[in-house]
């Protein structure tokens, strides 16, 4: 397995919206477990294949509840509101508060290519919708309030995102 750099805020890769998976190949199983060891090399609980890289629709979680690798996934239900803060990866020391559906019902495939359904509220809700926005080019920031180490960032990466 491989550790890779998670790619930072500004990355056009970040923004692009990305290719679904056609066939769950051996590729795309190592890809989910270096995503994981990736993910929790960087204390992370979410990972988007976006975020190093590969414009692909695979997204992997752990909110403490083990390991989840989900391909080509969707948000089929989404019930409710719930604000709370968010963080990322890709933008390291940025905070900010994000309205986002209470519970959520995805469907996509496991990492052996079969259909999967999860059902779910609190964190896993939440980790589920933000990854999940990834695959689309949105970052937890073009939905947040109260956004704080913004401009830090921006001027450690030396930039403005337009």
């Amino acid at each position: 397995m491989a550790v890779y750099e998670v790619v930072k805020y500004g990355q056009e890769v970040l923004r692009r919206k990305a290719r679904p998976v056609d066939k769950v190949s051996k590729r795309i199983t190592k890809l989910t477990k270096d995503m994981l060891e990736t993910m929790y090399a960087a204390d992370g609980v979410g990972l988007a294949a976006p975020q190093i890289g590969e414009s692909l629709r695979v997204i992997v979680l752990d909110v403490g509840e083990g390991p989840l690798a989900i391909i080509n996934p969707e948000i089929v239900e989404a019930k409710g509101r719930s604000t709370d803060v968010e963080g990322c990866l890709s933008l390291p020391g940025v905070l900010g508060y994000v309205d986002r559906a209470a519970e959520v019902t995805v469907e996509g495939l496991d990492e052996k290519g079969k259909p999967i359904r999860i059902a779910a509220d609190g964190l896993l809700a939440r980790a589920l919708q933000h990854e999940i926005d990834h695959l689309d080019g949105i970052l937890f920031i073009d939905k947040a309030t109260g956004i704080s180490g913004l401009d830090r960032l921006t001027e450690e990466l030396g930039f403005k995102e337009e």
